[in-house]
């Protein structure tokens, strides 16, 4: 890692641009991570990666697709890291359990029931993007939320851009096929007469 040689001239340019995209990094970091220390933790890191490498930034391109490589490439290895790191006692769900009386299948239920995405979307919508495997629904949530396009998406995460296109399409069908249910119970589609 090559050093600095003034961060003092460094940090004012650096700040003019990065802090504009903390909410949409946050945004993205708490889906990723459904758990709310975990996405700060993310941004943080995120924020410090892009500031310590912000020499190697070119000016002139897309900042914002750079600083969200940092923030996937970190979140895949810290998710690396985790599956390799053995399991810990989650002492609230414990305390949770206890004070209300339930058994700890009960509690971890209650708790993840009450997940980060409630707080962004109604809950079916985000049970809907739970359920979905991580690499689609890192795509989607690239894409339909944060708005970038397909070339832009395969930059952030290293990919070819039909793989991009194939994660979003197949993403866009499993959400589809999770929330029919929850579309026809809120009026947004008629349910089919049965065949006579």
């Amino acid at each position: 890692m090559a050093a600095a040689t003034n961060p003092g001239a460094e940090r004012q340019p650096f700040e003019n641009v990065a802090f504009e995209h903390m909410d949409s990094l946050y945004s993205t970091a708490l889906r990723l991570t459904r758990n709310r220390q975990d996405s700060e933790d993310l941004v943080q890191d995120t924020y410090l990666k892009a500031y310590q490498y912000y020499h190697s930034f070119q000016p002139g391109t897309n900042f914002r697709a750079w600083i969200f490589r940092i923030l996937m490439n970190t979140f895949i290895n810290n998710y690396h890291k985790k599956a390799r790191t053995p399991g810990t006692v989650d002492f609230a769900k414990v305390e949770y359990a206890i004070e209300n009386d339930l058994t700890p299948e009960e509690a971890e239920s209650i708790l993840k029931n009450s997940g980060q995405f409630k707080s962004l979307f109604g809950d079916e919508i985000a049970q809907a993007l739970e359920e979905m495997p991580a690499d689609y629904r890192i795509a989607v949530l690239l894409c339909d939320i944060e708005e970038f396009s397909y070339r832009e998406i395969a930059d952030i995460l290293d990919i070819p851009i039909g793989t991009v296109m194939s994660r979003i399409s197949r993403g866009r069908k499993i959400l589809q096929r999770n929330l029919l249910e929850y579309a026809t119970r809120q009026g947004y589609l008629r349910k089919k007469d049965p065949p006579s």
